[in-house]
């Protein structure tokens, strides 16, 4: 059974499942106001993760994950651009989606926007304020934080020694709050802003209702796990359970939150200097299973770094895995099942908190064991090790080449290349070679020629 580390206990404990057999997982999706970012990656790459090991192990995963469509800063990029805020989202989504296609990410079981489930909010809201957890003011609805006793349990503080205003997006409407940490729920209607109607007024939700309204819609009282980076766990996932609690609704019954992403911004993103600020600007430029494998390398909750060299040393190492799969399937290696002592193995440290960086170092070793194999001829060996590293990294969503499509003018430079060596023209041979590299190609030479491959 998976265990992991739960924020609102601070123990590492067995997610439980409310349905036997399936996974109810709920992740905080992008707000689609500009394209995704680094750290929006590892969020979308961890959780992938996560689902794809669920799956490996037989569980079914019902994944939910939300579209914030409407929120203050696409109506402020819209408003500063002159166009409609729906463009903004539509344009926004879809790079999104780009991105993660790219990535290989799986796309969520539900996808809901928050624009489809204004109505629900507002019925939210009137629960609410029918029960004095909320109140009406003159320029919105806010939830009263005092009324949910254990307000502060994912953040481990008391009501007091939290940060005060509901976090840096409910600023808004200080003025008219009963207590500094009181949240807005819904935001009367501005000139030029987009709205809906309620019985108070036309206005639009605020940020914290959103998620509550979608996760419970779908997933249903009590589901198994929330999830989203450690700067959510205050103020939204705490507001949004103390919505949840005032109303006597059973929440997430495990937190689970990833650590930041460092170091990610830099020099504007070239490929000349091969750094990169946004995840279509990763993709463009590296491999993009090689995020994924430095977020394997790495484990959830510690920070970790993106940049080109961290990014480029995780692409190296995919590509010694590649070269095993490539090596192993030129010998010949049979079609055999892996080695259940191995699968074992990375299924245990997988079960302890997700420690995803053993478990690919079991995979590393068994590459690195086959390789051996295929050299001193054990295609036994070799199959059975081959096998394990396909389904251990598919398991983790790390799909291995076994070729590449090298374009015809690129197989003539590398055949140029093996002709200047076998003329022992090695001048020749070093710049066929810089050039190739140069155009981002792997080069190879060995007794039997040169490959290339990106």
């Amino acid at each position: 059974m998976l265990n992991l580390y739960d924020t609102a206990t601070r123990t590492v404990r067995p997610l439980a499942m409310r349905d036997l057999g399936t996974v109810s997982l709920y992740v905080c999706g992008p707000t689609v106001y500009g394209p995704p970012h680094i750290g929006h990656g590892r969020s979308t790459l961890m959780y992938d993760i996560l689902r794809r090991y669920l799956e490996s192990t037989g569980l079914t995963v019902r994944h939910v994950s939300n579209i914030t469509d409407i929120e203050d800063k696409i109506i402020e990029r819209a408003a500063r651009e002159g166009r409609e805020w729906q463009e903004i989202t539509a344009e926004n989504e879809a790079l999104w989606w780009q991105a993660m296609d790219a990535m290989g990410v799986l796309r969520p079981t539900d996808t809901p926007h928050a624009t489809d489930y204004v109505e629900g909010m507002v019925e939210l809201i009137g629960d609410l304020i029918d029960r004095d957890a909320a109140y009406v003011t003159d320029d919105g609805i806010y939830m009263s934080v005092k009324t949910v006793a254990d307000y502060g349990l994912l953040t481990h503080q008391r009501l007091e020694d939290m940060l005060t205003g509901g976090g840096d997006r409910e600023v808004f409407g200080a003025e008219n709050k009963r207590d500094p940490a009181d949240f807005a729920l819904w935001k009367f209607t501005k000139p030029g802003e987009p709205s809906w109607s309620s019985r108070w007024g036309d206005g639009r939700p605020g940020w914290h209702s959103e998620c509550v309204v979608m996760s419970l819609a779908l997933l249903g009282e009590h589901f198994d796990l929330h999830t989203g980076g450690q700067d959510l766990k205050f103020p939204h996932h705490e507001n949004e359970r103390a919505q949840a609690v005032a109303l006597g609704k059973g929440f997430a019954n495990h937190w689970m939150h990833h650590a930041f992403v460092v170091d990610a911004e830099g020099e504007k993103m070239s490929k000349s200097l091969g750094n990169f600020t946004t995840l279509l600007d990763l993709v463009d430029t590296m491999d993009p299973r090689s995020y994924r494998l430095l977020l394997l390398q790495s484990h959830y909750r510690s920070p970790v770094s993106v940049n080109a060299d961290t990014v480029g040393a995780a692409e190296r190492a995919l590509a010694g895995l590649d070269t095993f799969a490539r090596r192993a399937a030129a010998a010949g290696v049979a079609n055999v099942a892996a080695d259940p002592t191995l699968v074992a193995s990375f299924r245990d440290r997988m079960d302890d908190d997700l420690d995803t960086a053993n478990a690919m170092a079991l995979v590393f070793d068994a590459a690195r064991r086959g390789n051996a194999a295929v050299d001193d001829g054990d295609l036994a060996l070799a199959s059975v090790l081959a096998a394990s590293v396909h389904e251990l990294c598919g398991a983790v969503g790390l799909v291995l080449k076994l070729a590449d499509e090298v374009p015809a003018d690129v197989l003539a430079k590398a055949a140029a290349l093996d002709a200047a060596r076998a003329a022992k023209d090695f001048a020749t041979a070093d710049q066929v070679r810089a050039e190739l590299q140069a155009d981002g190609w792997l080069v190879e030479t060995t007794k039997s020629g040169t490959t290339v491959r990106r």
